[in-house]
């Protein structure tokens, strides 16, 4: 038989909604990950994620109490490298962006195909970001419409840079393709957010897509 997408995987989901975490429990599980945890509110998603430690944490932004911001918030307080795709049916682009400055890895909209939320999870739970493809272009006009050009903004090593850490390359993993220091691609980083008003990665990655420099 086949592998799945998502086999081996460990997958914790919360959302309010019962009927909705069983539909999403039987996708995930059908195409290989093991569903290690589920919860109905912000605050039972901060309490069992460090008791379940999954590879990726898939939240509702809408819930009772703490509400999914809330608990994103606090679950990165206490573990930075946690995988969390926030999901969402509103159309507002404060919810998203919020999300992502944050620090969600991913954000994809509830009315997304199936499949999507197959391929964004498998991305988001390794460590790569992942954005709804049709909101994208929307969050960086929205976000970002009034910010330079990077290839106009940046000098050639800091673009260079600036195009690996958008695509979801680490400062170490650019670092060594580059041959650098961690620390000068961290000087680097620096300058880049700096110049682009980006407050971290996942805005970068934003303002290369609006660029066209990188896919959504």
């Amino acid at each position: 038989m086949s592998a799945g997408p998502l086999d081996g995987l460990r997958l914790m989901l919360a959302d309010d909604h019962a009927v909705v975490r069983m539909g999403f429990r039987m996708l995930l599980e059908g195409a290989g990950a093991s569903i290690v945890g589920e919860a109905a509110s912000g605050d039972e998603a901060v309490r069992l994620y460090d008791t379940c430690s999954p590879d990726a944490l898939v939240m509702d932004v809408t819930m009772p109490g703490l509400g999914g911001l809330g608990a994103l918030e606090r679950i990165l307080a206490h573990d930075d490298q946690a995988h969390v795709l926030m999901l969402s049916a509103h159309d507002d682009l404060q919810v998203p962006t919020r999300a992502l400055k944050i620090g969600a890895t991913g954000y994809l909209s509830k009315r997304a195909d199936p499949q999507e939320l197959v391929q964004a999870v498998a991305r988001v739970a390794r460590g790569e970001r992942y954005l709804d493809p049709e909101l994208a272009p929307r969050l960086a006009l929205a976000r970002f419409g009034g910010s330079c050009d990077p290839a106009e903004a940046l000098t050639e090593k800091e673009f260079a840079v600036f195009l690996l850490l958008a695509r979801g390359q680490s400062v170490n993993q650019v670092a060594e393709s580059q041959h650098l220091s961690p620390s000068t691609v961290g000087t680097h980083l620096y300058n880049i957010k700096k110049k682009l008003n980006a407050a971290n990665s996942a805005e970068l990655a934003l303002i290369a897509v609006r660029a066209g420099l990188i896919e959504a």
